[in-house]
């Protein structure tokens, strides 16, 4: 290159603006979702149904210290108005309960929404330009195409993977499958934009080389900053729900290591 393009090595500056960006965007959609729905203290309800159990328990030898009354229908009354006095009877602990899984799924619903979506929205940008490459390729193409399948796939399970803990609310179950369709669908139209432009496009031009490599810089940020963060110290560092088994906890950081080997050995040939 030339020019301003010379006098910098601006690919790793671009990716650095881009994973900043990336930071600022899930920072202020944390925060977001922080001011929507509150830092409310999670209720044990272990805790409120032991403690209804031991006041009922309270209120009945109460009850049974307490004289007999020679009137049958005072005895009737006073055991119907007996469990009125448990704090929290069995229909309002199951409202409550109900209640409180809609609201943490939806705070984890929006939680987890907006990283995925930086994550897709990275993937699916990176797609375009691999299915452009292919779409435009002459005698590397054979090559090209076993790489592309197979980067797609692994993708693919990747995404799939992240979206499956998403717990999706019924009022957006349409949201995966149309995620799933704009993954799919993006890189065989890029290849068929490709295949169109294969005569008047050429990606060793001044201005060819400028966009893609702008794109991949981009592309190449937001796919660092989710792997780094919203996947490896998100699954491995801060989950509560990791496996406390050595043996699987060792697996899975092998294949987390042999995933990363067989996509830089894909650079080779991509």
């Amino acid at each position: 290159m030339t020019g301003g393009w010379a006098v910098y090595s601006w690919p790793p500056a671009i990716i650095l603006v881009t994973v900043m960006m990336v930071f600022l965007l899930d920072f202020l959609a944390e925060q977001y979702v922080a001011k929507k729905y509150g830092f409310t203290q999670q209720i044990d309800v272990e805790t409120l149904v032991t403690k209804g159990q031991a006041d009922s328990g309270r209120a009945n030898g109460a009850a049974r210290q307490q004289p007999r009354s020679n009137d049958a229908i005072s005895q009737e009354q006073e055991r119907k108005d007996l469990p009125s006095k448990d704090p929290i009877g069995n229909t309002d602990l199951e409202a409550l309960s109900g209640t409180q899984t809609l609201d943490m799924e939806e705070r984890s619903f929006q939680q987890q929404i907006a990283a995925f979506l930086i994550l897709e929205f990275g993937v699916i940008f990176h797609s375009v330009i691999i299915g452009l490459n292919l779409g435009t390729a002459g005698s590397e193409f054979s090559t090209l195409y076993a790489v592309l399948v197979f980067h797609q796939s692994f993708e693919g399970l990747g995404i799939g993977a992240r979206m499956s803990a998403i717990p999706f609310p019924k009022r957006v179950s349409w949201l995966p499958w149309f995620l799933c369709t704009a993954y799919g669908l993006t890189t065989p139209i890029s290849i068929a934009i490709g295949l169109g432009l294969r005569t008047t496009y050429n990606g060793g031009s001044y201005t060819a080389n400028v966009v893609s490599g702008l794109l991949d810089a981009i592309s190449a940020g937001i796919l660092i900053y989710t792997g780094l963060v919203e996947l490896l110290a998100r699954d491995f560092l801060f989950n509560s729900e990791l496996t406390r088994s050595s043996r699987r906890q060792a697996f899975m950081i092998f294949n987390v290591f042999v995933g990363a080997a067989l996509m830089a050995l894909l650079g080779k040939w991509a």
